[in-house]
C-alpha cells in the first residue's frame, strides 16, 4: 500500500508570546513537510481558558508569518478539517470520551493533587521513557480498589466535576521509533500510570485533545520538543483505544539559555516579538542557531 501524503502540523498555544525555541522546532516541522512535498497545518491549541488570550493568538499568527512560516490549513485560512481552534472542537472530544467510557476504559478519580503527591511518596516516572513529567498514579480510585457499594455509585457519575483516568495495561511494554531520537520504550505501571483524559472542569486533557485532532486531521508526522517524549506513550495507548493509526513522531532537542535552562514563555527577551523589535531578522536568528544551537 502506498503511504499517505505527508501532513505535518504546528500546534502552538496562545498562553504567551512564542519564543525562539518554538520557532526552531516549528521550523523543523516546516522543513520536513516541504521536503516531503506535504501539507503543513496550523492548529490553535486554545483550550486553557484561564491562560489563553486573544492578543496572544493574534500575535502568534503575526510572529509566525514574520519568521517565514507558511501553512496550507489553519484558523486564518480554513481547510477541509476546520475548525482549527481547539475551543471550537469540543464535540469531537466529547464523542471520544463517550467512546472510551462505553468501552469500560475510564474511571472517575476523586484524588486531589496532594493525595497523588503523598501516595507512596509519589514515585516519578523514570528516565527510560524520556524523563518523568508527572507523578505515577497509584491506582487509588481504580474500581477494584473500592468497596462494592462505592464502585456501583461511581459508575453513574457525570462527566463534569471529576477527573477521568484511563487504565493502562500494567506490565505491557510500549515501543515506538522516533525519527529523531531512535527506538524508545516504556513499561506501563512502572514508567507511566493511569492518566487523566478528561478534567473536572469538563474539558479534555492535552493527551486526549491532541490525539483526537491529529487523527481527525490526518497528521502523518508530529514534530515537537523532546520534553513531550513521555507523552507519546500515553498517546499511543489512546490511538489504540480509539481505533486510530498513530503518526510518526519526531522530537527535537530543546533550546537552552546561557544558564542551561530550556526556554519558556517567561523568557520575554527571547520572544519572537521582542527579537523583532530589536531589529533582528529571521535569517540572522536561523543562522545563529544553526551554528550554535543556542539563542
Amino acid at each position: 500500500m502506498p503511504s499517505a501524503p505527508y501532513r505535518g502540523r504546528l500546534a502552538p498555544s496562545p498562553t504567551g508570546y512564542l519564543h525562539l525555541g518554538h520557532a526552531r522546532t516549528f521550523w523543523t516541522a516546516q522543513q520536513r513537510a516541504r521536503a516531503a512535498g506535504g501539507v503543513l497545518v496550523l492548529r490553535n491549541e486554545d483550550l486553557d481558558g484561564a491562560r489563553c488570550r486573544p492578543q496572544f493568538a493574534a500575535a502568534m499568527l503575526e510572529d509566525l508569518r514574520w519568521f517565514g512560516f507558511e501553512w496550507q490549513e489553519g484558523p486564518d485560512c480554513g481547510g477541509p478539517h476546520a475548525p482549527y481552534d481547539q475551543s471550537s472542537r469540543l464535540e469531537l472530544y466529547r464523542s471520544a470520551f463517550a467512546s472510551l467510557r462505553a468501552a469500560g476504559l475510564l474511571y472517575p478519580c476523586l484524588c486531589s493533587r496532594r493525595d497523588i503527591a503523598e501516595a507512596a511518596g509519589a514515585p516519578h516516572e523514570g528516565p527510560a521513557a524520556g524523563g518523568g513529567d508527572e507523578p505515577l498514579y497509584s491506582g487509588t480510585c481504580r474500581p477494584e480498589m473500592l468497596p462494592q457499594e462505592e464502585r456501583a455509585l461511581r459508575t453513574s457519575l457525570p462527566r463534569r466535576g471529576y477527573n477521568w483516568r484511563i487504565r493502562v495495561p500494567d506490565g505491557r511494554r510500549l515501543h515506538f521509533v522516533d525519527t529523531a531520537c531512535g527506538p524508545r520504550s516504556a513499561q506501563c505501571g512502572a514508567d507511566l500510570g493511569d492518566f487523566v483524559v478528561w478534567r473536572k472542569d469538563d474539558l479534555p486533557s492535552y493527551q486526549l485533545a491532541v490525539v483526537v485532532d491529529d487523527a481527525a486531521m490526518g497528521i502523518t508526522e508530529v514534530v515537537r520538543g523532546a520534553d513531550l517524549l513521555q507523552s507519546t506513550f500515553r498517546q499511543l495507548l489512546l490511538y489504540e483505544a480509539l481505533h486510530c493509526s498513530p503518526p510518526q513522531f519526531h522530537h527535537c532537542p530543546l533550546m537552552l539559555d546561557d544558564a542551561g535552562q530550556r526556554l519558556a514563555k517567561r523568557h520575554d527577551a527571547l520572544s519572537l516579538r521582542a527579537l523583532r523589535a530589536t531589529g533582528r531578522s529571521p535569517e540572522s536568528l536561523r543562522s545563529h542557531w544553526l551554528g550554535t544551537g543556542r539563542p
